[in-house]
């Protein structure tokens, strides 16, 4: 009886233990006014039996953008990744002497990196067909995805914010344009060009330089204010406020105009370039049976693109990726209920149900999607030993070296050691990933923060970071 008592209290302060933070962290908590019962935690070595510490662990919480690691290793998992999606192009009329009669129809497949260049390039191909004039319309087919109705305002009031963008069949450049501010002390002036250019875009800069007296740089977009007014068949884009000398030339990206204004825009500006002309306008339409067939451009492989969204944490993208699973089992059009059902189907499959998962767009900018970090953490297990663990492991980014982590954990021997997928709203911190401790073992960390405090939440998860890659 002593030796069964003896194992038991032996087993009792391991679970205290596996139930407590670290001092460090509840420390950090404490200081940001975070209490304990806020966040979630659960550390794991990746081939052990029993986590190291759980803490809340099986709350749902919100997890912000670290909800991406289940949207891209299911995608990664049920589509292999080297797929790629494809946007055609197609010739409805008659096609002599570089005119075509008719209309131009560009077929969509949700790719989430259909960049400017990219967007230059499939145009170059149709150029390179013998089209030169199309005496018709531009048609969009966007009929692999439900249209997107939502108020890109709703979420947080920024609607011209590029990770409000929804998503679309036929996503050219994110629907964003990038606005190039170079200061001019000599004209005491700022100058400011836009990529793309659309040609139903007209930028009006009303800018003034600030005279570099001020105290340097500071958060030069809160100094500066974009309006959009539509006048005509063009979107008018007014930029005011006052930018300071000290700044130095910056990047400022903006969503403007709906799906189909933009296509069109850039496809003017584009196409001009190329010496083509188009009479008509755009409209939606699904492609005629007997269209001919022009031109088909490849995405880039999903392995890129899953880099991309989780190193940057890429929002449309991610959501273009969320669709992309419904409509590939077999709905078309398909929704966020259909990329759900794929998604369910998909983590009970491989034996991983998750009851208390709420998928609202699979990115995380959401306010009603929930996971546990037990959940959340199983999954990044299930990831590690799966045949795609070196493609989403090498999306994550890297402490102190690239990503949403290069400016994080420099000044230890953590940077370099763990591959942290972040997230952050309003009210939400997150980290989700995998640690290299001192002595070569892999462990997953999730710690989930949900608290108006929240956004003190950061020396707290680096602390976690570095007590997993101690060892301690």
């Amino acid at each position: 009886m002593r030796i069964v008592s003896a194992v038991l209290a032996c087993l009792c302060v391991l679970t205290a233990q596996a139930e407590e933070l670290p001092s460090a962290v509840a420390q950090a908590l404490k200081s940001a006014g975070i209490p304990a019962a806020a966040t979630a935690a659960w550390v794991h070595e990746v081939d052990a039996a029993t986590p190291r510490l759980a803490v809340n662990a099986r709350t749902a919480l919100n997890p912000a953008s670290t909800m991406k690691l289940v949207t891209t290793y299911a995608a990664l998992d049920l589509l292999g990744p080297a797929y790629v999606w494809k946007t055609e192009a197609y010739a409805y009329g008659t096609l002599a002497d570089g005119v075509l009669t008719g209309d131009l129809y560009l077929r969509g497949g949700g790719d989430p990196k259909l960049t400017y260049d990219q967007f230059g390039r499939l145009l170059r191909m149709i150029r390179a067909r013998g089209i030169r004039e199309i005496r018709g319309d531009l048609v969009l087919d966007r009929s692999a995805f439900v249209a997107a109705n939502g108020d890109p305002a709703r979420f947080d009031a920024q609607p011209m914010r590029p990770y409000n963008v929804a998503p679309d069949a036929l996503l050219v450049n994110f629907k964003a344009v990038t606005l190039q501010l170079v200061p001019d002390p000599p004209q005491k002036a700022l100058l400011v060009s836009a990529e793309p250019a659309p040609a139903n875009l007209d930028l009006i800069n009303k800018v003034t330089l600030g005279n570099g007296n001020g105290n340097g740089c500071g958060d030069w977009k809160e100094r500066l204010r974009a309006d959009v007014f539509a006048h005509g068949s063009t979107t008018r884009l007014v930029l005011t406020g006052v930018f300071p000398q000290a700044c130095g030339e910056q990047r400022w990206n903006i969503a403007v105009m709906d799906h189909p204004a933009f296509v069109l825009g850039v496809f003017r500006q584009l196409w001009a370039e190329l010496g083509g002309s188009l009479s008509g306008g755009v409209r939606d339409g699904p492609m005629p049976a007997d269209a001919r067939p022009i031109a088909v451009l490849p995405s880039p492989t999903l392995a890129e693109v899953v880099r991309d969204i989780n190193k940057f944490s890429n929002n449309v993208m991610a959501r273009q990726l969320f669709l992309t699973l419904g409509m590939e089992s077999g709905k078309r059009p398909a929704g966020a209920e259909d990329a759900d059902a794929a998604i369910r189907g998909w983590l009970e499959a491989r034996g991983l149900a998750l009851p208390e998962l709420v998928l609202e767009n699979g990115s995380g900018l959401s306010r009603r999607e929930r996971i546990t970090a037990e959940g959340l953490g199983r999954v990044l297990q299930a990831a590690w030993k799966s045949a795609v663990m070196p493609e989403l492991m090498a999306s994550l980014p890297v402490t102190a070296t690239d990503g949403t982590m290069r400016k994080r954990l420099k000044q230890n021997g953590i940077a370099g050691q763990a591959h942290i997928k972040t997230g952050s709203l309003e009210g939400v911190r997150s980290i989700a990933g995998y640690v290299l401790d001192k002595s070569g073992r892999r462990w997953i960390v999730v710690f989930l923060v949900n608290h108006a405090n929240a956004a003190g939440a950061q020396p707290a998860q680096d602390a976690l970071l570095e007590w997993v890659h101690a060892g301690k």
